[in-house]
């Protein structure tokens, strides 16, 4: 097994921005941590960068503050920076192909947002053969209200994480994570 820690959006935007990621508790510490091991492990790792195509967009508009890597995830080494426009980090980048070369057969996901780009991106993975391991717990969202109803942060993060384990991925917690790799 060759596996590949993806690392998506984890931009200010979901710190000092328009949408404050809430649930669960310490979902930056333990997406820090996983960041941390897999460096001491040499597990590439990569991160993926969000942005609007709208110049005048309210969220993820390139360039701005909320834009931008959280410091912490920033300073951290990587081994690729990937940009992308729409929820799946496989679509219009070069993901797929770097990790063909790099020999993975293994994603393991944490990030923002639990029911948008890191279930879009695992989804991904899965439809085009790779193994998925789904970090619960680093990971995260908010509540959501809209022309279909609202839900919960919490709701929607556990109900994401059911919906992953059924077949896309295996949903695991950064413990459990850790402990693969020694």
């Amino acid at each position: 097994m060759k596996r590949a820690l993806l690392v998506i959006d984890v931009q200010n935007e979901y710190f000092t921005g328009a949408l404050p990621i809430t649930h669960p508790a310490g979902h930056l510490e333990q997406i820090l941590k996983v960041m941390d091991e897999a460096a001491r492990k040499s597990i590439p790792t990569v991160v993926v960068r969000h942005h609007q195509t709208e110049p005048d967009s309210p969220f993820f508009r390139k360039g701005s503050a909320e834009w931008e890597l959280h410091p912490e995830v920033a300073r951290r080494p990587s081994s690729l920076l990937i940009d992308k426009t729409l929820p799946g980090s496989f679509t219009g980048t070069g993901l797929g192909d770097w990790l063909k070369q790099s020999g993975i057969d293994t994603i393991s996901i944490c990030g923002y947002m639990t029911h948008m780009c890191c279930d879009t991106t695992a989804r991904q993975a899965m439809h085009n053969g790779y193994k998925v391991e789904f970090l619960s717990d680093a990971t995260g969202t908010l509540a959501v209200q809209n022309a279909a109803g609202s839900v919960t942060a919490e709701e929607l993060h556990r109900a994401t994480l059911c919906a992953q384990q059924m077949f896309i991925s295996e949903v695991i917690n950064t413990p459990a994570w850790l402990e693969r790799l020694t």
